[in-house]
C-alpha cells in the first residue's frame, strides 16, 4: 500500500513506563518510521517529564537517527572532526575500537561527569545516544538528576552560589586520562578556536519546564568567577558530591536496539568505562539548547 503525501501518519501504540529515580521507557514506538505530531509530543513531553527516556528496540540508519534529533532542534557537530560518521558529520562515533592502529571514535568520551557541550555559549538541549556494538561486560552510563541536586542542597550551599557563574572549559580535563589508553588527540589552533571558555550561571532554569537546577560538572567546569580559587574548588567539590548521591543516579544497561535521549539542561552523566578488549561502539547526536539564564 502506498501513501500519498497528504495522507495522515498512522499513531503508534507505544507505552511510557517511568523508572525509579529518573528516566522511562518506551515501548512499542518504531523510529524508523515517521512520528506524526500527537506522537511526537507524546515523546517530547515524557522527556521533559523524566528528562530521560530509552527507546527499546530500535533498528534505525545513521540519517533516520539525524532526522528524529533535528526535530527537537538543530544538531551541533562535534569539535572532533576526526571521530565523526562518514558522511553523517551531524553523528560522533563513541567506541573503543582501533582499526589499522587508529581509533575509529572517542574512546574515553563522558569520562568525567558532565553535561554535554555545556562549553559551548549554546549548550545542547539533549543528546541521543544508538547502541551499536556492545561490551559482554562494563559499558553502563550514570545519569544524576541536576534539579534534585538543586532542590535538596543543604541552604548554606544554596546561599554560596546563587547569582554566582562559572566557566566551562572543553579543555578542563581534555588530557586526564581515565581509562587507561589516550584518546585525545592534540587540539589544532582551529579546534581550539571552536571550543573557548564561557561563562554560565551555577544555577540555570529549564526554559521549559521553569525548574532550577545546577549547571556545572567535573568534567568541564574550571571555577566560579569572583572567587578565591580554594573557596571555588571547595564549593564546586562540594556540589559535585552532593549532585551523585545514589537517590539522584540512575543507571542504564545497555540493550542492543537501545536509543537514550537525555536532557543536558536537568543532568549530567557520565561513562563508566569497559575493559579494552571489549568493543564497544555508539552514535551520538547532539542538539543545540538556548543560553543559560
Amino acid at each position: 500500500m502506498t501513501t500519498t503525501l497528504d495522507a495522515p501518519l498512522r499513531s503508534q501504540d507505544f507505552v511510557i513506563s517511568p523508572f525509579e529515580n529518573l528516566g522511562a521507557e518506551i515501548t512499542g514506538l518504531d523510529l524508523s518510521l515517521p512520528l506524526n505530531e500527537a506522537d511526537f509530543a507524546r515523546v517530547k513531553q515524557a522527556h521533559l517529564d523524566h528528562h530521560l527516556v530509552v527507546f527499546r528496540n530500535q533498528r534505525i540508519t545513521p540519517q533516520q537517527q539525524i532526522d528524529f534529533s533535528r526535530r527537537f532542534g538543530p544538531l551541533q557537530i562535534h569539535v572532533l572532526k576526526q571521530f565523526l560518521l562518514a558522511n553523517h558529520p551531524e553523528i560522533l562515533i563513541v567506541s573503543n575500537i582501533v582499526e589499522n592502529g587508529q581509533p575509529i571514535g572517542l574512546g574515553d568520551a563522558g569520562k568525567y561527569w558532565h553535561s554535554d557541550l555545556s562549553y559551548k555559549a549554546l549548550p545542547s538541549l539533549g543528546s541521543m545516544l544508538y547502541a551499536q556494538e556492545l561490551p559482554e561486560e562494563g559499558g553502563d552510563t550514570l545519569f544524576a538528576d541536576m534539579h534534585k541536586a538543586w532542590e535538596t542542597l543543604p541552604v548554606a550551599l544554596k546561599k554560596a552560589v546563587e547569582g554566582k557563574r562559572a566557566v566551562h572549559s572543553y579543555t578542563a580535563t581534555y588530557s586526564k586520562p581515565k581509562f587507561g589508553a589516550q584518546w585525545r588527540p592534540q587540539l589544532t589552533p582551529q579546534q581550539l578556536a571552536e571550543v573557548q571558555a564561557v561563562s554560565h550561571p551555577v544555577v540555570r532554569t529549564h526554559p521549559e519546564n521553569g525548574r532550577k537546577a545546577l549547571f556545572v560538572s567535573e568534567g568541564f567546569t574550571t571555577h566560579i568567577e569572583g572567587l578565591p580559587e580554594d573557596e571555588s574548588r571547595d564549593i564546586l567539590q562540594a556540589l559535585y558530591d552532593h549532585s551523585i548521591r545514589p537517590e539522584h543516579l540512575y543507571r542504564h544497561r545497555w540493550q542492543y536496539g537501545d536509543m537514550v535521549f537525555w536532557d543536558n539542561r536537568s543532568l549530567i552523566h557520565l561513562a563508566t568505562g569497559c575493559p579494552d578488549h571489549l568493543r564497544r561502539k555508539l552514535y551520538r547526536t547532539t542538539i543545540e539548547g538556548d543560553a543559560p539564564f
